[in-house]
């Protein structure tokens, strides 16, 4: 068994011609980028790219196979380089049973499977081209489809109040939209932590991820995990989220959830960080529920009674007061990939290329020992440089 880093949800961009896949997505975000960034400087050994579905990025990775840059594998998922791709596609959904619209993950083994898919999802979807688009299907529908091709299912980012499960999607309890029984894992998204939701009994069955949601190259593996396999393949990953044969997560690396951009409740008209009604910076009427306040509501117990793999709080590198670009350049110049900075690199070393405060600042933050000031209302967090 070996050890692999893996973060699970990455948005594209524009497609290799230049077409926009992820509207909010940086140009830069390009599938051969993601690939390139994945493996030579991030270090991440897994990556699912969660808009394969789109026309032009399939024809991409059709080239990529082509010419052998991309490595379809045995055990599900293709590679590239150091790194493993494993296709997915994000799906809005808001049918009958929705308070509000919310957002889901599948997952792939093949290249020819997510096209079978992509070609099914085009009857329900208005623009197949685009990311996360609403589809026009039950939810159950669309995990029994996921399913019957051999897909994962995972509920994304959930308790984000806007276009999640539970912060829009339901009142209490996810099966009042899915069938519990087909979901293979829960998304707990930048604002919540395994030990803020240990309260939620219905989870107690499902592993949790922790992914970047990334719409730039640089957000990428701002959340991950390490995941225990025996090779980094499709098939691998499905044992692991099902705990099986000694295949599972073994830690989740993410951000403190106060860094999070609604983990408090705030105004919704211009962010302040309030409770009252009317708010007393804007007069505002309205207000956007913080996500802890949100899991309070949903939290029936006291303790889990599942141990989970530690959640460490670790500050992505770019959070770092110091570390702009040139700094990156010299660091990833010296010692390879975010993933030796961040786990394998001691502070003596990192006082080699960059001076003592800001050694000191890395360190802190990969141990989550970093003073915080605290996010909501749409503005991340930030931490404190005195």
């Amino acid at each position: 068994m070996h050890d692999y880093y893996a973060d699970l949800h990455i948005h594209i961009g524009r497609t290799w011609k230049g077409r926009p896949v992820k509207i909010t997505g940086s140009k830069t975000l390009t599938l051969e980028n993601i690939l390139k960034t994945a493996t030579m400087k991030k270090g991440l050994d897994i990556v699912g790219i969660i808009d394969c579905h789109s026309p032009e990025v399939l024809e991409e990775m059709g080239a990529l196979v082509e010419v052998k840059q991309l490595l379809p594998l045995e055990g599900g998922g293709l590679r590239f380089e150091n790194t493993t791709l494993i296709p997915g596609v994000e799906i809005e959904v808001n049918d009958a049973n929705c308070k509000g619209p919310l957002h889901v993950l599948a997952y792939f083994r093949s290249m020819e499977t997510i096209r079978t898919f992509s070609n099914w999802m085009s009857n329900h979807i208005t623009n197949i081209n685009l990311s996360t688009q609403r589809i026009a299907c039950d939810a159950l529908t669309l995990q029994h489809k996921v399913h019957e091709l051999g897909g994962l299912f995972i509920p994304a980012h959930v308790f984000t109040p806007f276009k999640s499960a539970y912060g829009k999607g339901v009142e209490k309890s996810l099966a009042e939209v899915f069938d519990m029984d087909q979901i293979d894992g829960i998304e707990l998204g930048l604002s919540s932590d395994t030990d803020m939701v240990k309260g939620i009994q219905e989870l107690e069955k499902y592993t949790y991820v922790t992914n970047s949601d990334a719409h730039s190259l640089g957000k990428m593996a701002r959340e991950y995990q390490k995941i225990r396999l025996e090779e980094p393949t499709f098939d691998e990953l499905k044992k692991a989220l099902k705990e099986e044969d000694g295949r599972a997560i073994v830690e989740n690396y993410g951000l403190n959830p106060l860094l999070g951009k609604y983990h408090e409740t705030a105004c919704a008209d211009c962010g302040f960080r309030t409770t009252e009604i009317p708010c007393p910076n804007c007069g505002g009427k309205h207000l956007t529920k913080g996500v802890s306040v949100r899991i309070k509501e949903l939290s029936t117990q006291e303790e889990s009674s599942r141990e989970r793999p530690p959640y460490i709080h670790q500050i992505p590198l770019d959070f770092i007061p110091g570390v702009g670009n040139k700094t990156m350049e010299k660091l990833l110049a010296t010692f390879g990939t975010e993933m030796n900075i961040l786990h394998v690199i001691s502070r003596e070393e990192l006082e080699t290329v960059v001076p003592e405060k800001i050694a000191d600042l890395i360190d802190k933050g990969r141990k989550g020992e970093l003073s915080l000031v605290m996010g909501g209302g749409g503005a991340y967090g930030k931490v404190k440089t005195t």
